[in-house]
């Protein structure tokens, strides 16, 4: 007997606004409620608040919903100070007054160590700075409507390819922010806006940096407005093709100051967005390691240098090691430029058996990590056997970093101390720095 695929019928969901009691904060800042049984996630949500949901999405095991309108307010609400706040994608815990947004990340940095980690160890005071103003980079996106031909300027729309057009980004370096209005002002009226990808807005200490992508080559009078308007606003100026290559068109290249250490780079480099978070960071890494003159230091994920060359200047050898063969370029001239013969670059896959690597032959006193939200798997579990005594792990991802530290404690390390850094304020994301330590 034949038989034939019939497919199941799709579940329709209650559109029905209808109250739920939020219980919780999810680790990324969503209000849980329960409803039949399961978790209901509702961004925009607080603990205690009894608010008005449709559902979005129902699943087996859990269910996401839209606030429609709070009921009963929790007395820790704030109203957002952006105004693009409820369609940008952006600074999503805006409504949370800002020292629950640092309990309700520490709390979950500690639940996480605690629960995968199996490690208890009470939270250092936690790096922060400015929450406004304290962005040094962006990316805003363009397109030109087909219907209006108007030029769209800003940022996506919270799970949607659509932009929100802004004027001001609060969060953004007040010099990045006055440029907004004017940029897209020039933009708007450049013979070539249609074809414009991108434009990435920098902040160095010595200059800013305007970059633009573009898909077709630029007609002469779209390329001297690039050039007129970076002269007048004294920028350097970049323009990136298709290609994405890079061209340096004005004005100097860009560096920051750490510690000591300059540290050159390019627009399309990885820097932390939050310069004095970052300039904290740094100092307390360099505590915690505890360096001394004679010791040799291992800083994996290296990138351009933002811990090798500050610790370069305090121990005899720093070797420095990263995936990319173009950042393993740019740490090594970035050395030379600060005179440091002491540290060596490398490039490495950190997932694979280091033991063979020349770099490897001599152990280390000390070693810092600071991997990708992926985490350090692979290179982790072979700590204890280079050596090190102290080990600094830099984490933007509390989970991978739970995970990792299991592998360090089992190798005999001990957590000895954990600190939260809120290098993006307003939003779910948290940085984490943690010491681990052989005796």
């Amino acid at each position: 007997m034949a038989r034939f695929f019939q497919p199941k019928k799709k579940t329709q969901i209650d559109k029905k606004h209808q109250p739920v009691k939020i219980d919780r904060l999810d680790n990324h800042g969503a209000g849980i409620a329960y409803l039949n049984k399961k978790p209901l996630f509702v961004e925009g949500a607080l603990p205690e608040e009894t608010v008005l949901v449709q559902l979005a999405e129902s699943k087996s095991k859990f269910a996401r919903g839209n606030l429609i309108k709070v009921l009963d307010e929790s007395p820790l609400r704030r109203d957002p100070f952006c105004q693009h706040y409820r369609d940008c994608g952006g600074c999503h815990l805006q409504h949370m007054d800002l020292d629950t947004q640092l309990e309700y990340k520490q709390q979950s940095l500690k639940q996480l160590m605690s629960k995968f980690a199996q490690s208890e160890v009470e939270l250092q005071p936690t790096i922060q700075a400015s929450d406004k103003g304290y962005r040094r980079r962006t990316r805003i996106s363009l397109i030109v409507d087909k219907k209006t031909k108007q030029l769209q300027f800003g940022f996506r729309k919270k799970q949607s390819k659509q932009i929100v057009n802004i004027k001001s980004c609060p969060v953004l370096e007040p010099s990045l922010n006055a440029l907004l209005p004017p940029l897209k002002s020039l933009l708007s009226e450049l013979p070539c806006v249609a074809n414009l990808g991108h434009v990435e807005l920098v902040k160095a200490d010595n200059t800013a940096i305007l970059v633009v992508r573009h898909l077709k080559a630029l007609d002469s009078k779209s390329h001297q407005a690039l050039l007129d308007f970076a002269s007048e606003h004294t920028l350097t100026l970049y323009l990136q093709s298709e290609s994405d290559k890079l061209e340096r068109m004005l004005g100097d290249a860009g560096y920051y100051q750490e510690a000591g250490a300059k540290v050159p780079f390019e627009p399309n480099n990885f820097i932390q967005v939050n310069q004095d978070v970052n300039r904290q960071m740094v100092e307390q890494a360099l505590e915690w390691l505890a360096p001394q003159p004679q010791d040799r230091v291992l800083d994996l994920f290296c990138g351009l240098g933002n811990f090798s060359l500050p610790l370069a200047k305090q121990v005899d050898q720093v070797i420095g090691v990263e995936g990319v063969d173009d950042m393993v370029i740019k740490a090594t001239n970035n050395a030379k430029e600060n005179e440091l013969d002491n540290a060596k670059f490398y490039q490495a896959n950190l997932e694979l058996d280091m033991s063979t690597q020349p770099w490897a032959e001599e152990k280390f006193d000390k070693v810092l990590l600071d991997p990708a939200r992926a985490g350090a798997a692979g290179i982790v579990d072979q700590i204890s056997e280079l050596g090190a005594m102290r080990v600094v792990y830099v984490s933007c991802n509390p989970a991978t970093l739970a995970r990792d530290a299991q592998s360090l404690l089992s190798q005999g390390y001990q957590l000895e101390k954990l600190g939260m850094l809120d290098m993006f304020p307003h939003t779910s994301h948290m940085e984490s720095m943690a010491l681990f330590t052989k005796s």
